[in-house]
């Protein structure tokens, strides 16, 4: 954690010590590891598969390639990175959860995806990882999450390779009134009822309702990526902003 970091922070709509929200984060992600993916299906219609894809298409792939999959949960990115990256490259599924890790590392190998694939629990804000050492980086759903984004965004600044890409798949906010009400209807009201349904933890989807609504929006995200040292920053809006890709370099 940088030494500019606040000693409180949000987890939410609440305020608590910033040392504490790591903590506080994993018991959600330990919560509904095993149903994640389910989650992420049903909540979205599967629209988020739509997301991820042109997250893969933006990112530009190329065999041989080195990619970290940072907050890379159950492996979806990972899965289509390693087969981009062939043999003779590598893609790295890191995540701080360890839960969401062990699923990952599951789902990929019940698919047959050993050989390219390596598995880190990582914290996003001090990466233990070389300096110039990734082509690609990938965050997706996992920024809004992390207590210290700027030193989050700055340490996958330091692990990119000069010519690099980050690619940054996030909640975000949407542009018009009245996508805004019905997604906050369905934010607030629907989602801790599917929550409670199928996995008994209605308060860890009131919580990821509550961390979309307190990221920053998509102006504020380019001009913290633009502040850490990346260039050519911009965004795009899937789904009239609900979800935003950002997308920046390292020169």
């Amino acid at each position: 954690m940088s030494e500019d970091t606040p000693k409180s922070t949000h987890f939410g709509y609440k305020t608590v010590e910033a040392e504490q929200k790591a903590d506080m984060v994993a018991g959600v992600f330990h919560s509904v590891a095993a149903k994640y993916d389910i989650m992420n299906d049903v909540m979205s219609f599967g629209i988020h598969r739509m997301w991820k894809r042109f997250t893969i298409e933006s990112a530009g792939a190329r065999p041989g390639m080195k990619v970290l999959d940072l907050a890379g949960g159950t492996g979806d990115l990972t899965a289509k990175f390693s087969h981009i990256v062939g043999d003779k490259g590598q893609v790295i599924l890191a995540d701080i959860n360890d839960s969401m890790l062990k699923v990952g590392r599951e789902k990929l190998r019940d698919k047959g995806i050993v050989g390219n694939v390596n598995y880190v629990q990582a914290n996003a804000e001090a990466l233990p990882f070389p300096d110039n050492h990734f082509d690609i980086i990938t965050i997706a759903f996992g920024l809004r999450n992390v207590t210290d984004k700027d030193a989050a965004i700055a340490s996958m600044l330091r692990v990119l390779k000069p010519g690099g890409k980050l690619l940054v798949l996030e909640f975000s906010k949407p542009k018009h009134d009245i996508m805004r009400k019905v997604y906050d209807l369905y934010s607030f009201k629907v989602m801790p009822k599917m929550g409670a349904l199928i996995t008994q933890d209605a308060d860890s989807y009131e919580y990821l309702a509550e961390s979309i609504r307190m990221h920053p929006d998509q102006d504020t995200l380019k001009q913290m990526m633009v502040d850490a040292g990346f260039e050519q920053v911009s965004y795009t809006n899937m789904t009239d902003g609900i979800v935003a890709l950002h997308k920046g370099y390292k020169f």
